[in-house]
């Protein structure tokens, strides 16, 4: 059993669409992040960056103590190896996932994150961090629109967590003011993961979870 820390937020919805992808039984413990939750000691014991998500595996594949894992991309690492899914074997192919998925949590997930920050909830406007970050994001779009008119998928031909960790960072690009018909193979990416059954349990998930928090 996976005790999944979370809210609704792009980093929590990651490990949502892991777990359901792969049908792996979890339970959700929300973390109020308005409400200060994230700095309880409980939580901390857990992760010491007051950062969500973060989970706890009771049954780690070395039959050992229950492990508490932090950071999303570590998290999904973690999952992919527990189960064996999302994260191919193969040298290369496992590389160059790796790779990606290091591109959204160092790069893609800061950045628009600014974007959300400077754009949205600042006090007062700063427009030279609203542009600066406004141009930041819309290269980003480019440089994922590039890889995707390669490959199927972020990594290649396959559905892996480099796309599990992208996508929720993608679902809010209207709030980024970036219009997808100016990345068509972002957008045809998109719509074909936003289809998948184990997405849509998803967010139907965060509907009933959410907090007013983004």
């Amino acid at each position: 059993m996976i005790d999944l820390y979370y809210a609704p937020t792009p980093n929590g919805h990651k490990i949502t669409l892991f777990l359901e992808e792969a049908g792996l039984p979890y339970r959700l413990h929300r973390i109020d992040i308005s409400a200060g939750d994230q700095f309880k000691p409980e939580f901390l014991a857990i992760s010491p960056n007051n950062k969500i998500p973060a989970i706890v595996d009771s049954l780690p594949v070395d039959n050992g103590a229950p492990i508490g894992v932090f950071e999303s991309g570590t998290i999904l690492q973690y999952l992919a190896e527990k189960t064996g899914k999302f994260l191919s074997k193969e040298l290369r192919e496992r590389t160059t996932t790796l790779e990606w998925l290091t591109w959204q949590v160092a790069g893609l997930g800061p950045m628009l994150g600014q974007n959300h920050h400077f754009t949205h909830y600042a006090p007062q406007p700063v427009p030279y961090a609203i542009e600066r970050f406004q141009q930041e994001t819309k290269r980003l779009y480019g440089v994922l629109n590039t890889q995707l008119t390669k490959n199927a998928y972020i990594a290649g031909d396959t559905y892996s967590i480099a796309d599990i960790a992208t996508y929720p960072w993608i679902v809010a690009h209207e709030r980024q003011r970036i219009d997808l018909a100016e990345y068509p193979a972002v957008r045809n990416w998109f719509e074909r993961v936003k289809a998948r059954p184990a997405t849509q349990k998803a967010y139907a998930l965060a509907d009933t979870t959410r907090i007013n928090n983004q």
